[in-house]
């Protein structure tokens, strides 16, 4: 199966709290190593600006501090010096967006989640610090927002309320040392791109191209699954969750073998789940066992497509193109294994269970307990066989059955137009054409045709195998 990278974003409300948190041997089980690149006055001067900023806006709600990410890392990153690591991502950070950065490096406590967190901030330290002077009084009511008149911060005694404040002509009644916040750290482009980079990243330290991870695509036919967190409460429902959205992918790898168009897939997506989910959320707020079954029902309307579709004939080997002709090979192998589990699935499963259903009795027992595990361990065998499918294809250096039908697809086009043009070719000279024209026309040539097919193919497939790395991580090789 496909291995995408994971790598979250979170809200700070307590950056000082958030940082002796992830940075504390006495709170942390494992931690291997911690990086700064500011002190500890930077963020104290950070939080306190910003909940000042924040108070004077009047604004509800929780004031953000700073940002946090949390970046997976394989397990074979274990092998790699734990400092030069996190080092290593946190400079990529702190060099790319030019933002200061506190960062550590854990594992939960089982140790199979190795991991990094990122905290960075928003705003970035002014050349020189912007000093207000008051050139009157200044007044601020007890929430910190400023108002025009002292009247406005006194009670029914006449005195001034408590928490309310002046500030007298001449005194600083507003100082920055800080920039405001930067806009893009809280767009969902920014998010993708550090996504694309941490996973480009990743991979460079990964020698076999199968283990490389990739960047979930929202507008892939798939669906993502959750990654479940330390102590996770919902640990329970998630893993329910992740197993219905492997369904709904594995379906969907099912209906494209069987010929069913990539549109087609996506409009159920879309509509069946997507429209249907946001619509419940709506109206009866988030209810696990509810999105699963919606999950559900698009899976059970897909397989009633595929049942409907005929799975498309062998294609013939005819043309005498390497490049199209293993393609070709590969699809063949693909739709035998399909095949195979809609014999399973079609046939095979639905005899058991009407089987089982039809052994009553109470002498019995040992035929029902025979059928069930009969039924258990095809079911097992489905399974298998839908996870195997994508690894059909990576034998060519495809990274899921989505990839490969994209470039089938492309690539048949390419060769139909090829064997068009030959055709219309040999048409116009059988007609004994003048010499001169004769020499005008040409055939359509055949290794052009090869280098697009190439092309096309090199584009869709995984990144080529990189070359062993030492065990300490090469900075300079970026």
């Amino acid at each position: 199966m496909t291995r995408h990278s994971f790598i979250q974003m979170s809200k700070l409300s307590n950056v000082r709290g958030r940082i002796s948190y992830i940075t504390s041997h006495a709170k942390q089980e494992n931690l291997y190593a911690t990086y700064r690149t500011a002190d500890h006055s930077f963020w104290s001067n950070l939080a306190r600006e910003c909940q000042q900023e924040f108070q004077r806006s009047g604004a509800e709600g929780k004031c953000i501090e700073a940002r946090e990410l949390i970046i997976a890392l394989p397990e074979s990153y274990t092998q790699y010096e734990p400092q030069q690591v996190l080092e290593d991502f946190t400079e990529e950070f702190r060099r790319r967006y030019d933002v200061e950065c506190v960062s550590a490096l854990h594992h939960n406590k089982r140790k199979t989640n190795y991991h990094i967190h990122l905290i960075f901030s928003e705003r970035r330290l002014l050349a020189e610090p912007e000093v207000k002077i008051a050139t009157r009084s200044v007044f601020f009511d007890e929430t910190g927002k400023r108002v025009r008149t002292k009247k406005e911060i006194m009670g029914e005694d006449g005195q001034i309320r408590k928490g309310c404040t002046i500030i007298p002509k001449g005194g600083v009644y507003e100082q920055h040392l800080f920039t405001v916040k930067d806009g893009r750290f809280k767009s969902e482009p920014f998010l993708e791109e550090v996504k694309r980079n941490y996973t480009a990243l990743i991979n460079r330290h990964i020698a076999d191209p199968e283990q490389h991870l990739r960047v979930f695509n929202p507008d892939s036919i798939y669906l993502p699954t959750k990654k479940i967190g330390k102590n996770n409460p919902k640990a329970a429902e998630i893993e329910a969750d992740n197993a219905a959205r492997q369904e709904w992918n594995r379906t969907a790898d099912m209906a494209l073998l069987s010929g069913i168009e990539e549109t087609k897939i996506l409009e159920i997506k879309k509509e069946e789940i997507h429209q249907k989910a946001s619509q419940s959320i709506k109206e009866k707020g988030w209810l696990p066992t509810l999105f699963r079954s919606i999950i559900g029902r698009a899976k059970e309307l897909l397989q009633s497509l595929i049942r409907e579709k005929d799975m498309p004939p062998k294609p013939t080997l005819d043309m005498d193109m390497a490049e199209f002709r293993r393609m070709k090979n590969l699809m063949i192998k693909a739709q035998e294994g399909a095949r195979e589990i809609r014999r399973l699935q079609d046939d095979v499963l639905p005899k058991l269970k009407a089987q089982l259903a039809d052994t009553k009795g109470l002498f019995k027992g040992k035929e029902r307990k025979a059928l069930s595990e009969q039924i258990q361990q095809t079911e097992k065998e489905i399974a298998a066989k839908l996870d195997m499918l994508p690894d059909i294809l990576k034998e060519d250096g495809y990274p899921d059955v989505q990839a490969f039908m994209r470039t089938f697809r492309e690539m048949e086009s390419v060769v139909e137009q090829y064997s068009r043009d030959l055709a219309e070719w040999e048409r116009q000279t059988s007609r004994k054409p003048s010499a001169a024209a004769k020499e005008q026309r040409r055939p359509p040539e055949k290794q052009s045709v090869l280098k697009h097919l190439r092309e096309i193919q090199d584009k869709n497939r995984q990144k080529p195998p990189q070359r062993q790395r030492k065990k300490s991580i090469d900075r300079d090789s970026r």
